[in-house]
């Protein structure tokens, strides 16, 4: 006999407000990789979605998300600029480096890093890339002049890039700027160690 099956129950938000900040590891590590898959999913899928839309009937060139709806990766690169960013902080600050929840994370942070402190963001980079030149630059593509907007302009395209394009190549773009930054703050840490010991342990924690 066919078994009955109930219907399902509709939990008010509060049933799981337990599961943002708890104490059990593992319902938190869950919660962030399937966000972070959802969201990922969700607007890459745009490009499967549209009839004769880029990627269409391909999978290769679908899975690049080059078709991705431009309202929607306008909506997901805002989450960086308003108050959304909290309720990214919350899922995956947390996340580990190798997760996608984690990767995303801190796309999103060098993209609210540069949109708060752009004169600081351009600063580091410019002496990252003239303390310890390599390949770093043009894997991440800095442009010149490097100033505040060539880095927002940077940042923005690096964020789209993971739900744009080949995400392998946005997180490559990534992890160079992050190590141009590394570099530009451990350098001006040194010269600030003299005369302001504060700002330069803030520059190398």
């Amino acid at each position: 006999m066919p078994r009955e099956h109930q219907r399902p129950v509709l939990q008010p938000t509060a049933t799981f407000d337990w599961i943002i900040g708890s104490d059990e590891p593992g319902a938190a590590h869950r919660l962030a990789q399937e966000t972070s898959w959802a969201l990922l999913d969700r607007v890459r899928g745009t490009a499967r979605a549209v009839p004769g839309g880029a990627g269409a009937g391909d999978p290769v060139a679908a899975d690049a998300g080059s078709g991705a709806d431009p309202e929607i990766v306008d909506r997901v690169v805002r989450l960086a600029a308003g108050p959304g960013i909290d309720d990214i902080t919350e899922l995956w600050a947390s996340a580990g480096p190798h997760s996608l929840a984690g990767l995303l994370w801190r796309i999103y942070l060098l993209h609210r890093v540069a949109e708060n402190d752009p004169e600081g963001t351009a600063e580091l980079v410019r002496i990252g890339r003239s303390t310890a030149p390599t390949i770093h630059p043009v894997v991440a593509g800095v442009a010149e002049p490097v100033n505040p907007q060539s880095i927002a302009a940077l940042c923005d395209a690096i964020l789209r890039g993971v739900f744009t394009g080949d995400l392998s190549i946005a997180l490559e773009r990534a992890s160079s700027y992050c190590r141009i930054m590394s570099l530009g703050a451990a350098a001006l840490a040194d010269d600030r160690d003299v005369v302001d010991e504060a700002h330069a342990a803030q520059l190398t924690t």
